[in-house]
């Protein structure tokens, strides 16, 4: 029932049992999405916890992930300002949480955030900081992740795109020494 402002305010033990917390994003910025933590509600107990509740809120990071330029864009297109998500405890990097992040899709389909940018090809698999290396959930994770990093190159997506045949002759026929001595020439003559 206690809201959190800062992720040093989270007891360890909550990490360390990789609790899922809920909240209501703020921002989504290079560091990672600003959440406010929204704690469980008991009626009349919460009505009065509100009254001392601290304001702040909690950096949540997208535990092995990587993102590519385009997975911002693409974060601030699916995330709207205040919309619910439910983020999992992975470990606590001084004031930032590494996070699985939840997002609702609809009554009963949520879908894992950290897996989609992958699948859709918009980041690479990293470390997941705070985890043991040699855990099972790490490796459970890692392997969840890597699939769907596969699949994005499976079938030719974001970052693993590759241009086709005639995209590439293009480029080098644009980028030949005669072509551009020929455009160099048609701007002298329009110039004088």
């Amino acid at each position: 029932t206690t809201k959190f402002a800062s992720a040093l305010d989270i007891p360890v033990a909550f990490v360390e049992k990789n609790v899922k917390l809920r909240g209501k994003l703020h921002h989504i910025t290079e560091k990672g999405l600003e959440v406010e933590h929204i704690p469980i509600s008991i009626p009349f107990i919460t009505s009065i916890q509100r009254k001392w509740q601290s304001k702040g809120l909690l950096l949540v990071r997208l535990a092995g992930v990587e993102l590519a330029p385009g997975g911002m864009a693409w974060l601030q297109q699916e995330l709207k300002p205040k919309q619910m998500i439910w983020f999992q405890l992975l470990g606590r990097e001084d004031s930032a949480l590494e996070c699985l992040v939840l997002v609702n899709k609809g009554q009963f389909l949520s879908v894992c955030l950290n897996e989609e940018i992958l699948r859709q090809g918009l980041g690479r698999t990293a470390r997941i900081e705070g985890l043991h290396h040699d855990s099972r959930l790490y490796w459970k994770l890692h392997k969840r992740l890597l699939r769907a990093e596969l699949k994005a190159l499976k079938k030719n997506k974001g970052i693993w795109r590759e241009e086709s045949y005639s995209e590439r002759i293009r480029d080098r026929i644009s980028n030949s020494k005669f072509v551009q001595t020929l455009k160099q020439f048609v701007s002298w003559l329009r110039g004088s």
